[in-house]
């Protein structure tokens, strides 16, 4: 008996001499998606371009091009993403991961006037200002995040990385109080805490300031457990930490 196989872009057919024996229909791709604590709606439209690609190409180089050509994962605010197909399942699998919001930045020009906000992230790279609603709207952040202000010539990348380290490795207390960042034209760092209505200054100095973070997260979480906060904490002293209280009148 002779077999005749032809393949098409929609099914397999099989037949013989004594008519139709077989009739194949390939199994549909499938998709596999993990968005990660990426906003639904952007890391969604992300996937959906990814599948839309590899459905009309076939191809994983291609998809990986068009995601670096179109600037997809920056258009997307995606900090990572893994994209394989499985032949045997006929599955597509997307991976995305996005970068959580640590604060806001204003980074001002040189005529002090004209500035541009910007959110950065715990991956040290800054977003758009979108990027903070979309993941408040999806409760995927709920705190306040502090904010820094910085002439636009110190906002490098090298800074960047240090705020992006010194906020990561604080303490969940002291995430949650930090509302202000102050670089100042000496790169001197001061930190004001926010303990209900009550300020707290903290005087960080122009160096070592992971070590003083340290210091700090340690005061701050004596002081969150004996409900007693002081007004000032000057670290700037290697020798010694000084903690000052607001007189009480």
């Amino acid at each position: 008996m002779k077999t005749i196989i032809l393949i098409t872009g929609l099914f397999i057919y099989s037949f013989a001499d004594a008519g139709i024996s077989k009739l194949i229909f390939p199994k549909p791709l499938q998709v596999k998606s993990y968005l990660g604590q990426c906003p639904s709606q952007t890391a969604g439209e992300f996937a959906l371009k990814i599948v839309k690609k590899y459905d009309e190409t076939e191809s994983l180089k291609l998809v990986k091009d068009m995601i670096a050509q179109e600037k997809l994962t920056d258009k997307y605010f995606i900090g990572s993403y893994n994209v394989n197909f499985i032949p045997h399942e006929q599955q597509l699998r997307i991976n995305v991961e996005c970068a959580l919001p640590l604060m806001r930045v204003q980074i001002y020009k040189e005529n002090g006037i004209e500035h541009y906000n910007a959110i950065l992230a715990d991956n040290g790279i800054l977003y758009d200002p979108l990027y903070e609603q979309l993941m408040r709207n999806e409760n995927k952040i709920t705190r306040q995040l502090p904010t820094l202000s910085i002439p636009v010539g110190e906002m490098d990348k090298d800074f960047q990385n240090q705020l992006t380290q010194l906020i990561k490795n604080s303490s969940i207390t002291l995430k949650n109080m930090m509302s202000e960042i102050i670089l100042d034209d000496k790169n001197a760092l001061t930190i004001i805490l926010s303990n209900r209505t009550r300020p707290i200054s903290v005087f960080m100095g122009d160096e070592k300031w992971s070590e003083r973070m340290i210091k700090l997260t340690k005061i701050i979480d004596y002081m969150a457990d004996q409900k007693k906060f002081p007004s000032i904490v000057n670290l700037t002293n290697d020798k010694k930490v000084v903690v000052k209280f607001a007189d009480k009148h």
